[in-house]
């Protein structure tokens, strides 16, 4: 394949596939401008002519089930302290300031589902769990589910924990900055480097602050636990504070994507992303469109662009499910911070964000690797250095990770792994089984090192009634072996 003179570290397929890319992105910013002037009336025609499109598809509406208004209900909430209202739970509200200046909030259920707390804001005495969002999320993607057996946090608050549930910068909850204003590009000069250096242990000092606990236990999801890895590892002392971090569908260091422009994008200079991206927030406009569409279209929607980017057929998730938590899916984050991941893929490292973009030459279509002698190396997180248990929760159908790369990049010892028969990446949280093979073994192992487990409930009973015992934590799924890095 022809290489353009100019640059030549990309084919003219990719520059072709940059040009598409980018004639996109343009085409999408010029009608988020034309429809952020349109009045609301000319807004719910247009989310009436989708309504009709979508029925003239696949058939008249019917009425709804019960299932399908709860759904609904969890569509239309507007934000975290509407989603448990809806289940019962009365959550509390915190914000972090981080060492650099960012506002970041937090989101506390300190009870179980009806208890009112007569001090709010203080130490509930009982064992604290760190839940982190990932990729384009926010705290409201763990209390988005229809059922509330099926939700961790909820689970986690009637088991007897202090649940608290984290927030990136720049996300809905945490757009808010002491020394800079989000309409400013300096504002979104961040990457996975600032959330590992200051959102994650600046919230967790926060927590341990306000509990008076010694340590708590830390659950994440895909790139929430790429942000724990990173923490973990330049912060030794952190490790002294987390007593277990289970990982659910962690990431480190994907392999790729599935969709071929995109890919093409993630193996250029991460310049050329800039340009078509800028340098502020990515893919601002997705509630505009979320506006403007029928909602069972725009979950189809989401639903294909999943299918396209990651070879995700969302199987296990139920189509009310998807209705209720695809509205939530998407929440703020930097143009940089999704550069990262393209350089952590291109490179097949676990690297710091690399500033000097220049110096990438890639080799072949067959072998994306850098060749040459450089300067220098980006510095990798050290993740070997890890003190802290992990447990890792993966699906054998998750893309976006190789389970065997990961295992060699972590610790020796105190490394166990749970492999999810017939799981992507979404289902470890959304799926319709998660509360049988997912929720009891992250109770087990909180159960194993967090502190004083004796303040636990053995069973609970949720909202439907049903009784739910989590010391049997057996299930159809792999049973959890210690591993260590090339054991598995």
């Amino acid at each position: 394949m022809a290489r353009l003179p100019l640059l030549g570290r990309i084919t003219s397929r990719d520059y072709a596939a940059i040009l598409f890319g980018a004639l996109l992105v343009a085409f999408e910013a010029l009608l988020t401008l034309i429809i952020s002037f349109l009045p609301k009336s000319v807004i719910q025609w247009f989310y009436d002519r989708s309504r009709s499109l979508f029925h003239l598809i696949v058939g008249p509406p019917v009425p709804k089930s019960d299932e399908q208004r709860l759904a609904e209900r969890i569509r239309r909430a507007e934000d975290f302290q509407k989603l448990c209202e809806i289940f019962g739970y009365e959550p509390e509200e915190h914000v972090v300031l981080t060492k650099d200046g960012y506002l970041l909030g937090l989101h506390r259920l300190p009870a179980k589902r009806g208890e009112v707390r007569d001090c709010p804001g203080v130490s509930t005495g009982k064992p604290v769990v760190y839940l982190h969002h990932g990729l384009l999320m926010n705290s409201e993607g763990w209390v988005c589910l229809t059922s509330p057996e099926r939700c961790v946090a909820f689970t986690l608050a009637e088991l007897g924990f202090d649940v608290w549930l984290g927030n990136n910068r720049g996300n809905k909850y945490s757009k808010k900055s002491i020394h800079h204003s989000p309409t400013s590009a300096k504002f979104w000069n961040y990457s996975i480097d600032d959330f590992a250096w200051h959102d994650i242990p600046d919230s967790i000092e926060y927590i341990l602050k306000v509990t008076k606990e010694p340590s708590l236990s830390y659950v994440g999801f895909s790139q929430g636990t790429a942000q724990a890895f990173a923490a973990l590892s330049i912060h030794p002392p952190l490790n002294e504070k987390v007593n277990v971090f289970v990982a659910l569908a962690p990431a480190m260091s994907p392999a790729g994507l599935a969709a071929r422009v995109v890919d093409s994008l993630m193996k250029a200079s991460p310049t050329l992303v800039f340009l078509v991206f800028g340098r502020k927030s990515i893919m601002s406009s997705v509630p505009t469109w979320q506006s403007l569409l029928y909602p069972p279209l725009y979950s189809a929607l989401i639903t294909t662009s999943i299918t396209w980017l990651f070879n995700w057929r969302c199987h296990n998730i139920p189509s009310t499910q998807k209705l209720a938590a695809f509205a939530h899916l998407y929440s703020s984050a930097s143009v940089k911070s999704v550069v990262h991941w393209f350089q952590i893929m291109r490179n097949a490292k676990f690297q710091m964000y690399d500033d000097d973009v220049q110096r990438v030459t890639l080799t072949s279509r067959r072998t994306p690797r850098p060749s040459g002698v450089t300067a220098y190396a980006p510095l990798r997180f050290p993740t070997r250095n890890i003190a802290s248990p992990i447990v890792l929760l993966y699906g054998d159908s998750d893309s976006l990770v190789d389970i065997d790369v990961m295992l060699h990049e972590l610790p020796k010892k105190n490394v166990r792994v749970r492999r999810l028969h017939g799981y992507e990446h979404l289902d470890v949280i959304w799926g319709e089984n998660v509360h049988k093979d997912v929720i009891p073994h992250v109770i087990s192992s909180l159960r194993e090192y967090c502190v004083d487990p004796d303040r636990l409930a053995k069973s609970v009973k949720m909202t439907n009634g049903f009784d739910v015992d989590y010391e049997d934590t057996s299930s159809t799924n792999t049973p959890a072996e210690p591993l260590s890095g090339a054991d598995i």
